[in-house]
């Protein structure tokens, strides 16, 4: 009896240079969703301050979260991934939703049900336009105010599969990865998804099971692994969640094929 075949590991060149293996984009996605950092609190009852323990990263902030049917509690989904608004930032934010809505139904309608990494090249490229998917997010970015990440998350969280989150050390390490035609870095994105299918759709699946709490997209899986590695997160993600008792129950069921 021969081993099944082991899962190709993730080519991301937005990553760096060197393939990841699923089993560290596990431990990587496992140490975002339990990990924990102390913080020193001082309360009511314990004024002289005491240790707790926080999430260390927005998976309880924003990937368990459910969206909200009338929008206004959407941009707490903004804030959970990309800090506080003051009140002129909620205004803003509120506003540049109402703005982008059209603009990511148009989004919606072009892919006409396919997620963003089932979508023809000539959807993300400007040899397709007009009346593409990445014209949309092109014009969802000139409309997105003074706080595009915020958008993006939410925009991200009311369509997981469609339309991308982007921060601005995202965006940065997407750039040089472009290809000339690109309507934007959501083509980057494309491609690494589309040349990684067989590993993400494993990777979903794992955490899926592992989790239980969220079920992200591959789109989101993307995204995780892209952020801490852009912001030097991944090593210290990764040892996190091999700690988790998740980790244990992932080895068990590795060993066990």
């Amino acid at each position: 009896m021969t081993d099944p075949p082991a899962t190709p590991a993730l080519v991301l060149p937005t990553t760096g240079p060197d393939p990841m293996p699923v089993d560290t984009a596990v431990a990587a996605v496992l140490g975002y969703a339990r990990g924990r950092r102390p913080l020193w609190f001082r309360s009511f009852d314990k004024p002289q301050g005491h240790w707790v323990q926080l999430p260390a990263f927005g998976w309880t902030r924003f990937d368990t979260l459910p969206t909200d049917p009338d929008g206004d509690d959407d941009i707490l989904l903004g804030e959970g991934l990309h800090g506080r608004l003051d009140r002129p930032g909620w205004a803003d934010v509120r506003q540049s939703l109402v703005a982008v809505a059209p603009l990511a139904a148009a989004a919606e309608d072009r892919a006409d049900g396919r997620p963003l990494w089932e979508l023809p090249d000539d959807q993300l490229s400007v040899l397709g336009e007009p009346g593409t998917v990445g014209a949309a997010f092109r014009d969802i970015d000139r409309t997105s105010g003074t706080h595009p990440g915020h958008v993006r998350a939410i925009l991200h969280h009311q369509r997981p599969a469609l339309v991308p989150h982007l921060t601005r050390s995202t965006r940065r390490a997407l750039l040089p990865h472009s290809h000339e035609g690109d309507l934007g870095v959501e083509a980057v994105v494309h491609r690494e998804l589309r040349a990684n299918a067989e590993a993400f759709a494993d990777l979903e699946g794992r955490v899926a099971t592992l989790l239980g709490d969220a079920r992200p997209t591959r789109l989101r899986l993307h995204d995780i692994l892209l952020w801490l590695a852009t912001t030097l997160r991944l090593t210290h993600a990764v040892s996190l969640g091999t700690a988790t008792p998740e980790w244990e129950r992932h080895l068990a069921a590795v060993t066990s094929r």
